[in-house]
């Protein structure tokens, strides 16, 4: 909501800057991109599968990555580029994004500050599909592996060629205050938890994987769940930052 023109850069004009790229290339390589599972938007019916509705979008960045798709497909339908684009599931693990609420509730624990847990309507606690970054990687992998050729040269489409999408989750939704518990668990520190109502700024309650296509196509399976993941983030974060979140310990 601050900077909506750096969504739109990156996850619009970036991909088609990409897209152009690799339809002119000889040859032309199959591309595999990030969509994201912010893409199912306001859709109600769980778990979310491939074939569920992704036209009403919550927030501006679900917007862009739902362009993103259809861009795609516009790329692989004139120039025959083999395209596949990957849905994840809230990603964490080493080296992860320090704006992800695990990482910043991480440090904010440590540092002895609130943070601040978010409730859905009528008080429900918000839910996410957390996926270990090791299983995510699994299926990037194997999404590489099987995707077949683009069909073009010098822009040129020669043949149909294969336009995939496909969830990668864990399929196994845990609530934001149980991650708080395992961290405190794993931090051996107790959170000051803040609980307030989400403001209405484009974040769902709840995420879930149907991964049973990713799992027939890709052989996708996730194996780590929520508290061995976060047992490794954590063991990661305290030998990267400290206990005092100061410089990287070297």
């Amino acid at each position: 909501m601050e900077n909506p023109n750096s969504y739109v850069h990156s996850n619009i004009a970036g991909l088609v800057t990409l897209l152009e790229a690799c339809k002119s290339a000889d040859p032309q390589p199959a591309v595999v991109w990030a969509s994201s599972s912010s893409v199912y938007g306001l859709n109600e019916k769980v778990p979310f599968s491939e074939s569920d509705r992704t036209d009403q979008p919550a927030s501006l960045y679900a917007a862009t990555k739902k362009a993103g798709e259809e861009i795609a497909h516009t790329y692989n339908h004139i120039y025959g580029l083999s395209i596949t684009g990957l849905r994840f599931f809230t990603v964490y693990g080493p080296w992860g994004r320090p704006d992800m609420a695990y990482f910043s509730f991480t440090r904010n624990i440590l540092q002895g500050k609130p943070i601040t847990i978010y409730r859905g309507k009528n008080r429900a606690d918000l839910a996410r599909d957390f996926t270990y970054i090791d299983d995510i990687v699994k299926g990037c992998i194997g999404s590489l592996d099987t995707s077949r050729k683009s069909t073009g040269s010098g822009g040129k489409k020669r043949g149909p060629a294969p336009y995939r999408i496909f969830n990668l989750g864990n399929t196994s939704p845990v609530t934001v205050p149980t991650l708080v518990s395992i961290l405190e668990r794993h931090l051996k520190v107790k959170a000051k938890r803040n609980i307030v109502d989400m403001p209405g700024n484009g974040d769902v309650p709840f995420t879930h994987a149907n991964i049973s296509h990713a799992r027939r196509e890709l052989g996708y399976k996730p194996t780590t769940d929520l508290q061995t993941g976060l047992k490794k983030f954590v063991k990661w974060y305290l030998s990267y930052y400290g206990y005092n979140h100061g410089k990287p310990v070297n």
